[in-house]
């Protein structure tokens, strides 16, 4: 159920304001939670993804996984 009037739950509309939203916007929207022992540390509860950074797949396919950004791309 929507309660707020002034947003759309279209999913065309929220598919098109992902992908054409300006990168400013998109450093929000691609940001990752941190650890526990790290929010403990940096008094932080999130940051955005970076190259290099040492992530885990938390959902999808690759649950489970862990890495290192090769790669980051957000226009």
């Amino acid at each position: 159920m929507k309660f707020n009037p002034r947003l759309s739950s279209s999913s065309r509309k929220s598919h098109k304001a992902h992908f054409t939203a300006p990168s400013s916007v998109r450093r929000v929207l691609l940001s990752a939670p941190l650890s526990h022992d790290l929010s403990s540390k940096c008094n932080v509860r999130s940051l955005s993804v970076r190259k290099e950074d040492e992530v885990q797949v938390v959902r999808g396919t690759y649950k489970g996984r862990e890495g290192k950004v090769v790669q980051f791309y957000h226009r």
